[in-house]
């Protein structure tokens, strides 16, 4: 609590697949972390500004809820319009999200964003570049996968990134529900792996994701890094050793579901499913005309700032499920079918946390504190030994001393 304001510090941090003991040791290499944070959080007199693009098709507001109520608790949060947002606008935002574009950006849209990255903005790109959805394919035999075109692939060239026109499918894989027929006129409805769902778990030791859980993505693609002078990249997300990229356009059919996947098809590199980039970026329009579109009489600064950009190959990252009954929003992360909480929501707190702060606070994440924890099987072994020698023995010698 701090001049009348409130804010929750989580303590535990649970992980699926590893041991109690274990959990508890990753809470406490995040206690100074999470307190310092918090306290920054609360302690700053204004809130740092977020925009979500909007006029692209994006996610909407009721996709996004729970993401924008979650950064909505430690800063302000809103939509962007980059076609009429002017230039001063931009200067008071310090993070821009572009979460699943579906339509094509302006040049004078991108000159903006390239504007915005110049001043030392931060961005995080969530990008589709595949045409492909579950919906859509149920109720058909299939489905054509096919690249879009969003006008984004120069800019991303020149800051150091290719998202590739492909399908990523691995075989750690969240679960979808799936009708496998008929039982007295009853569909009989059954939890099965779906392979272009993929569940990053992240090996990386970065503070963005260290001791994270499972990320859960749709039909996400994967990532080329390109080496720009001055620019320092990173992977921290990739898929398993057991993935397989499929070129589009390609037929996709919910009968996939029902085949086993031939394991020697899966037997690949981890891919690039994520990156971060930090550094001073070359501008996107160095030597070129200011596009038709911008009014204002503004070019990209000459002395450029050191900016941060994280780039996502899956639009759908974001997205919170959406309850079919009453329309309310799911939290972010969380799994309706198969009722698992992912972690996509702290994933993108620590983006914005990482993005937004200068101070190095989340470097805090990367300590290391070892528990020194006791051997299970040797304490079953010795039980008896060291009980006798902690109690029997001082009674012994107490019952001696009293006799002689």
């Amino acid at each position: 609590t701090y001049k009348g304001r409130q804010i929750p510090v989580k303590l535990l941090q649970s992980r699926a697949g590893i041991s109690p003991e274990e959990v508890l040791n990753n809470s406490i290499q995040n206690l100074e972390y999470a307190f310092a944070s918090a306290i920054k959080k609360i302690s700053k007199n204004e809130s740092g500004r977020i925009g979500f693009t909007e006029g692209h098709g994006e996610l909407s507001d009721q996709q996004l809820s729970d993401a924008m109520k979650s950064l909505g608790d430690s800063y302000e949060v809103g939509r962007v319009d980059l076609n009429t947002i002017p230039f001063a606008g931009l200067d008071q935002l310090k993070v821009l999200i572009i979460a699943k574009p579906e339509q094509p950006f302006t040049e004078a849209e991108k000159y903006k964003i390239d504007y915005f990255l110049m001043s030392g903005g931060r961005i995080i790109w969530s990008i589709d570049q595949v045409s492909a959805d579950l919906d859509s394919l149920r109720g058909v035999t299939e489905q054509l996968a096919f690249a879009k075109k969003l006008n984004l692939d120069d800019m991303l060239f020149k800051y150091g990134v290719r998202l590739n026109y492909t399908l990523l499918a691995d075989m750690n894989s969240a679960q979808i529900p799936v009708n496998v027929g008929e039982v007295g006129g009853q569909s009989q409805i059954q939890l099965l792996p779906w392979l272009f769902y993929p569940v990053f778990v992240p090996v990386s030791t970065h503070p963005l994701v260290k001791n994270l859980d499972g990320i859960r993505s749709e039909f996400p693609g994967t990532i080329d890094l390109i080496s720009v002078k001055g620019l320092k990249s990173e992977v921290i997300l990739s898929s398993s050793p057991f993935n397989r990229s499929l070129e589009v356009p390609v037929l996709l059919s919910l009968q996939m579901v029902e085949e086993e996947p031939d394991p020697k098809q899966f037997q690949s590199d981890p891919k690039p499913f994520g990156v971060l980039l930090e550094g001073i970026f070359p501008s996107n329009f160095k030597n070129r005309p200011i596009p038709l579109g911008i009014a204002e009489p503004l070019t990209i600064p000459e002395v450029v700032k050191p900016g941060k950009m994280i780039v996502l190959a899956d639009g759908d990252i974001f997205k919170n499920q959406i309850n079919s009954t009453d329309g309310s929003s799911y939290p972010l992360g969380f799994d309706r079918f198969t009722r698992e909480q992912y972690a996509n929501k702290n994933f993108l707190l620590n983006a914005a946390d990482y993005l937004y702060d200068d101070s190095g606070i989340i470097s805090l994440r990367n300590k290391e504190i070892k528990l020194r924890l006791l051997d299970r099987a040797k304490i079953r072994q010795e039980k008896i030994f060291w009980q006798f020698l902690n109690i029997g023995l001082p009674l012994i010698l107490l019952i001696a001393c009293g006799i002689f």
